[in-house]
């Protein structure tokens, strides 16, 4: 299972970079949300989810569900839905400004 995830965090860190390497802006906004949907993934598989067991520390409690993890994504996926509308906006202006949806605003 192990091995699953790391490769499906891989293939979508690998699309990612390669959406941001391309000259246009709509595949550079799916690259960066693919990016940050591969880091929400990592933090949320290295918090060892644990089925069953309350989020409480208790001193005589063998086991618990680590919390902060969860947090943490959701707060990142919060952040980057906010940042993802941002970039799409700005990517339009852009667009109606300059014409074209080149990153660096130049024709080829």
């Amino acid at each position: 299972m192990e091995g699953l995830i790391a490769a499906i965090i891989g293939l979508l860190t690998a699309c990612g970079i390669y959406l941001v390497l391309r000259a246009r802006t709509f595949p550079v906004v799916m690259g960066l949300t693919l990016l940050s949907y591969a880091v929400n993934l990592f933090l949320f598989v290295m918090g060892r989810l644990n089925i069953g067991v309350p989020a409480i520390i208790e001193p005589d409690r063998a086991q618990y569900a680590d919390p902060l993890p969860q947090a943490l994504v959701l707060t990142a996926i919060v952040i980057g839905f906010g940042m993802t509308a941002f970039v799409v906006v700005l990517a339009l202006r852009a667009r109606a400004d300059l014409g074209n949806d080149h990153v660096d605003g130049k024709d080829p």
